[in-house]
């Protein structure tokens, strides 16, 4: 068993310590908002917040947590810069297919958290690891700095 705090609500799951979390997220829990991309850590739709800190979610087994704080895609819109963000992106029609959105909109948001009036070099470092097939990065760097004018 492991007790992990995911917005804000503590849950005790029945899961092996190395399973990563976004299949506790996903399979177990049923929060399908965090997606499966590469499985390698490197296109950031997985991406979650760990403390505030991006972590990308297939990789990070769910052992290694502790009582450090979870937030998915499904709570950051309780946070300020969190719903600024989702705001901006519906005020800006971001989304294409929108499958790579839920990792966009939490990299966007720890950016926000840390550089609250960020440049277009600090956009596009914090969002360098987070992959559209659709190539919506231009929408993307302009609904960040539609949250951050917000």
């Amino acid at each position: 068993m492991v007790s992990l705090r995911i917005n804000d609500e503590s849950k005790d799951v029945d899961a092996p310590p190395d399973m990563p979390l976004l299949w506790v997220l996903r399979d177990i829990l049923g929060m399908t908002g965090t997606k499966f991309g590469c499985g390698i850590a490197q296109c950031g739709a997985c991406t979650v917040h760990l403390d505030g800190e991006p972590v990308r979610s297939c990789l990070l087994p769910v052992g290694t947590i502790g009582r450090l704080a979870i937030t998915t895609i499904e709570g950051i819109g309780a946070s300020a810069a969190g719903a600024k963000v989702q705001k901006a992106w519906l005020d800006l029609e971001v989304v294409q297919c929108g499958y790579c959105q839920s990792g966009q909109i939490m990299s966007a948001t720890a950016l926000l958290n840390t550089t609250p009036h960020p440049a277009d070099a600090d956009i596009d470092a914090a969002m360098a690891g987070n992959i559209c097939r659709c190539g919506t990065y231009v929408r993307i760097r302009e609904a960040i700095k539609h949250a951050a004018q917000s």
